[in-house]
């Protein structure tokens, strides 16, 4: 099998209020009305173009405080350890994030963003417009997550468990 090497280059950096991981919101929904910004790099501005229509972005990000990983994780919303491919934990082993947030507006490189999860200095990797159309699936299952989850993921917060 070859494994090939990826290089991918944040593309700005997402400022928050969020400084350290304790009482952090672990999903979007759970930060609605908490406001942050994308300050894109000056180079990519251009590709913002169209982007202010849409009231809502997903963002792919890199959890850059996060060292190693594991495939077996206890997830904020669980009380027993699931394979980290069936999670949205930050130890995975390419440390890659996702969030759809709500756009709020754009000037010039600062893309202006509310619902935000990440930490405060998180590297941006890609910007998605979010289709409603063709990103919502109404017959979808969620595993694990359906028969045990019993705190609306709303009021939940982080806490230590993937400090180190």
């Amino acid at each position: 099998m070859n494994r090939q090497q990826i290089i991918i280059s944040p593309i700005g950096i997402i400022h928050t209020p969020h400084n350290d991981i304790n009482n952090m919101p672990i999903q979007p929904i759970a930060a609605k009305d908490i406001r942050g910004h994308i300050e894109l790099y000056p180079e990519y501005e251009e590709g913002l173009t169209d982007l202010e229509g849409f009231s809502h972005i997903t963002l792919l990000y890199h959890f850059h405080k996060i060292q190693g990983y594991r495939l077996m994780v206890k997830p904020f919303m669980d009380d027993r350890e699931h394979g980290i491919f069936s999670c949205k934990a930050p130890k995975r082993p390419n440390a890659i994030g996702t969030s759809t947030v709500k756009l709020i507006s754009i000037e010039k490189n600062i893309v202006n963003i509310e619902m935000v999860d990440m930490l405060n200095g998180t590297p941006l990797l890609d910007i998605k417009p979010f289709f409603p159309k063709y990103d919502n699936r109404i017959d979808a299952k969620a595993g694990w997550f359906d028969k045990t989850v019993s705190i609306p993921v709303e009021k939940m917060r982080s806490d230590e468990r993937f400090r180190k």
